[in-house]
């Protein structure tokens, strides 16, 4: 390949990766980048799991033999079966090495490697591949994976050049995988709660957005769960704001881990002493029964005084839900009530009968003043 066109290649995959919007985009668009630059008819992107010994395949591209997935969730190799992989991807760094591509065919190993990738000599064989580049990853001065791209049996096989050129490929796409990493990284730290960790009210507001239109569409039973730490200001005036922090990290934990009994739930908070949790698919009487434990875990922490627990859903007689912010009324009118009346299990909209006071409350005109509460859902 003239130089040209290995610059306009470089810059293509470059482009490629940093137009991803997520890491398996990247991933693709870092595969899919070196095979059209290499003339490969497949490419493959890996990354070193070194905790496991492993080396665990991110995506396939292009020519797929039968048994390989375009993003596989289960394709991985173990290092022992790929001597080479501590050789290139740990040994010669560690002694100041830089990572350099190497070759293989189906014929056997390429000269000057005797012994290395037998396994790779007979998955090229069995899936109908001549040759192919193997290129290590280095991330941070650490071995971070492999770019692997092969040929077709009776195409060229890729010669020095070859190798070289891959190892620059290779170095551009670490260089898109950091940049991806530090997006996601920002992604993160915007729609989570510093303190907690759980997911923070952006969070909450987009994903309540996406499920009142499945709700709209489709009918998916979406169900909302606001709780209210109580005795929070008291324990931050009497014992301080450190401890005060640990009772919203413990009660995080509690929400979180009673979270977990239905499939696919956010949990959240929402600030301040406010917390929440959104299902979307588990029946009402599901929710119910976790915001019950929910109510009933918090009771037992030996700071604070329990959760007031209001839980509002698309499944009960709570009227026409026709935007994110209808619901959040309903849930946060549950548990103003909850909170009023010192509920010690959840309060639910709808199941008061027809003139339930939670829906009266969620639906009446607000204050002259304004809102009773700020609401977070989108208007």
């Amino acid at each position: 390949m003239a130089e040209d066109s290995r610059l306009t290649a470089v810059v293509a995959l470059a482009q490629g990766m940093a137009a991803a919007h997520n890491p398996r985009e990247s991933w693709r668009a870092a595969a899919l980048g070196a095979c059209r630059a290499l003339a490969g008819s497949f490419a493959a992107l890996s990354v070193w799991e070194r905790e496991r010994g492993r080396l665990r395949v991110l995506v396939n591209v292009g020519e797929r033999a039968v048994e390989e997935e375009e993003f596989p969730e289960q394709e991985t190799y173990p290092v022992h079966q790929f001597p080479e992989i501590t050789e290139f991807l740990h040994e010669r760094w560690a002694g100041g090495g830089g990572p350099t591509a190497w070759v293989e065919t189906a014929q056997g190993p390429a000269a000057g490697h005797a012994g290395y990738c037998h396994q790779r000599v007979a998955a090229l064989r069995r899936r109908g591949r001549g040759c192919c580049v193997v290129a290590p990853v280095l991330l941070h001065g650490r071995a971070w994976g492999e770019l692997y791209v092969a040929r077709k049996a009776g195409a060229p096989v890729f010669d020095g050049a070859d190798a070289d050129f891959a190892t620059v490929l290779a170095s551009v796409v670490a260089a898109g995988i950091a940049q991806t990493e530090r997006l996601e990284e920002v992604r993160r730290l915007a729609f989570t709660d510093a303190l907690t960790g759980l997911a923070n009210r952006r969070a909450v507001d987009v994903r309540l957005e996406e499920a009142i239109e499945r709700y709209r569409e489709d009918g998916v039973v979406v169900s909302l769960v606001v709780c209210d730490l109580n005795g929070l200001k008291r324990v931050n005036d009497t014992r301080g704001h450190a401890v005060g922090d640990r009772l919203l990290e413990r009660f995080g934990s509690v929400l979180s881990l009673c979270g977990a009994m239905l499939p696919g739930a956010l949990v959240a908070r929402l600030g301040g002493d406010e917390f929440c949790l959104l299902a979307v698919g588990p029946t009402a009487d599901e929710v119910v029964r976790v915001a019950d434990e929910v109510c009933r875990r918090a009771a037992q922490l030996e700071l604070g005084d329990g959760v007031a627990c209001g839980v509002a859903s698309t499944q009960d007689p709570i009227g026409t839900v026709r935007s994110a912010r209808r619901l959040f009324r309903l849930a946060d009118a549950a548990q103003y009530r909850a909170k009023a009346v010192r509920a010690a299990k959840p309060v639910v909209a709808g199941r008061e009968g027809a003139d339930d006071p939670v829906v009266r409350l969620a639906d009446a005109p607000p204050p002259a003043g304004g809102e009773r509460r700020r609401f977070r859902g989108r208007h």
